[in-house]
């Protein structure tokens, strides 16, 4: 349980770094991704996960 909410403490420390530091920027490429259909919108999901799980497993 330590390793989740470590992991989940990380996770919302680095969601947070881009609307803390270019919050004009982060608000127009949400305003962007939120103009995408939803098959583009799963597609994007899909490559994050994967990526996530390429990188957990890399790094075991």
């Amino acid at each position: 349980m330590e390793y989740w909410l470590a992991a989940l403490g990380l996770m919302l420390v680095l969601e947070g770094i881009m609307p803390f530091l270019f919050p004009t920027l982060w608000r127009q490429t949400l305003g962007k991704l939120a103009q995408l259909q939803d098959g583009q919108m799963r597609f994007v999901g899909l490559t994050l996960m994967l990526g996530g799980l390429l990188l957990i497993f890399w790094m075991n």
